[in-house]
């Protein structure tokens, strides 16, 4: 078994929603050059932009894995994408971040890359990434461990034997033929196929920056629906926080809601995503036999409060459904913690009791022209002058913590106010179970608002904490550092 990585540096701070990297050293810079042999002390700051043009339709999306540093994300479509640079010279990536997968990948081709119905969901295929114009990129041996583990093989010896490798070359492990080329399929309906590729990852500092030399990620010439690069945060070996060295630490977000469009939120990688905070409350990280490399929580009941009356819907199993609060003896079961979908699943019959709940509670007209248009359950008409028109849902998880999501995390204004209202949608949606395999429910990155997610990896747990996110974005970053102009 190979060992785990070593740290880069001690900790990364990540900020979600603007174009910006900002990254400071409190002792001593590194230029851009091959990293010493002693790690930096260093802290780095990454922001995350939120990338948002209009709402994708109703999706499910289910698994198919003392220094800081922080990236920013820039939000494209529904979610968070972080700038990085890869190559010699750098190039500039866009990286779409996921809690619900392990692969890192980029488009890469100017004039070969390929997006199949990217043009029917109104979305536009990111920036490529150009082989050919970096110096120190190069193929991944077939012998590798990523290349088993994106191939999904637990003989080591089957990638070099589809890659055509000689029985003596197999046994002696020196065949240098690379990785072959690989698919790799989401839950939402979305694939890409490319071949796992080493190139040098740079990290941007406002004194410098330092480099992640031999970065394996996925160059990808032709996707299905995924026009954007995406930074797999999960628990595997391919995920950016393993190979950043991180797997055993943790990382944090504060997701900024989505009307700040052009604005940072912060993520946190590293031992600083882990310090104390006055409020914080963790439930334990569930851990699947089926998808080991995922975020797991117990989900044990949800909240609806309308004045002094509260309703409760409890989600546990029946024969018909999987549990929301455990795994089955296959594995299956649980509420995924993912960033990559947008919208919070629940399995029946618990979201159509949440709906029934809603409903009683809200005592404003209906817009069923646009949830037939858009695929969404519940939409209401709401006077603009109305501070406050919905109640609030508690998510209740194991160890007795409760997580309010309130009318901005909930209800989203589909259009700009006409004659004096607008049309406010809510972004949940039942899970429309297909078979009982994988997780009974998602908590979606639209819930995640607002809210301080706490990933501790080495203490098995998941923490959560109501905040304004907007004070704890990171300032502007100043251009020339790196990322997207």
């Amino acid at each position: 078994m190979a060992a785990a990585p070593t740290p880069l540096i001690n900790s990364l701070f990540l900020s979600l929603i603007t174009l910006q990297a900002l990254i400071t050293f409190p002792t001593q810079t590194q230029s851009l050059r091959p990293a010493p042999s002693t790690p930096p002390a260093a802290s780095i700051v990454l922001t995350l932009t939120l990338s948002k043009t209009s709402l994708p339709p109703p999706k499910k999306r289910t698994p198919t894995q003392t220094s800081d540093m922080v990236e920013p994300l820039r939000g494209v479509r529904d979610g968070y994408l972080i700038p990085l640079n890869l190559g010699t010279p750098p190039q500039p990536v866009q990286l779409y971040m996921d809690t619900g997968s392990d692969l890192t990948w980029a488009p890469c081709g100017n004039l070969t890359f390929s997006c199949i119905d990217c043009d029917e969901a109104g979305i536009t295929p990111a920036k490529t990434f150009s082989p050919s114009l970096s110096a120190t990129c190069y193929r991944d041996p077939c012998g590798s461990r990523f290349c088993s583990d994106v191939h999904s093989s637990d003989n080591s010896l089957d990638p070099c034997t589809i890659s055509g490798c000689s029985l003596p070359t197999l046994l002696t492990s020196v065949c240098p033929r690379p990785c072959p080329s690989f698919a790799y399929t989401y839950g939402g309906g979305g694939a890409v196929t490319g071949t796992l590729t080493r190139d040098t990852l740079h990290v941007h500092a406002s004194g410098g920056g330092v480099l992640v030399p031999r970065f394996c990620f996925g160059c990808v010439g032709s996707t299905y629906r995924e026009p954007i690069g995406i930074a797999g945060f999960g628990r595997g070996p391919l995920s950016l926080p393993s190979q950043l060295g991180f797997g055993r630490t943790g990382f944090s977000h504060c997701f900024l809601p989505f009307k700040y469009a052009n604005s940072s939120s912060l993520l946190l990688v590293g031992e600083a995503s882990l310090s104390y905070r006055e409020g914080m409350h963790f439930t334990p990280m569930l851990t699947s036999p089926l998808y080991p490399n995922y975020y797991y929580v117990g989900l044990e009941a949800v909240t609806v409060v309308v004045g002094t009356t509260t309703t409760t819907v409890l989600p546990t199993a029946t024969a018909t459904s999987l549990s929301l609060r455990e795994f089955d003896s296959q594995g299956n079961g649980g509420m995924l913690m993912d960033s990559g979908t947008t919208y919070t699943h629940l399995p029946e019959p618990y979201y159509s009791d949440l709906l029934s709940t809603l409903r009683s509670a809200i005592g404003y007209p209906r817009a069923a022209d646009v949830e037939t248009k858009t695929g969404f359950d519940l939409c209401y008409r709401v006077p603009v002058v109305v501070a406050v028109g919905f109640p609030a849902v508690t998510f209740r998880f194991l160890n007795n913590v409760s997580v309010v999501v309130g009318e901005e995390s909930l209800f989203y204004a589909m259009a700009a106010a006409s004659n004096g209202t607008v049309v406010k949608c809510m972004l949940m949606q039942s899970m429309e179970e297909e078979g009982e395999e994988g997780p009974a429910g998602v908590f979606g990155s639209f819930q995640q608002q607002n809210l301080e997610v706490v990933y501790d990896l080495g203490n098995q747990r998941i923490g959560f904490r109501g905040m304004d996110c907007a004070s704890a974005a990171p300032p502007p970053r100043p251009r020339g550092l790196g990322g997207r102009k």
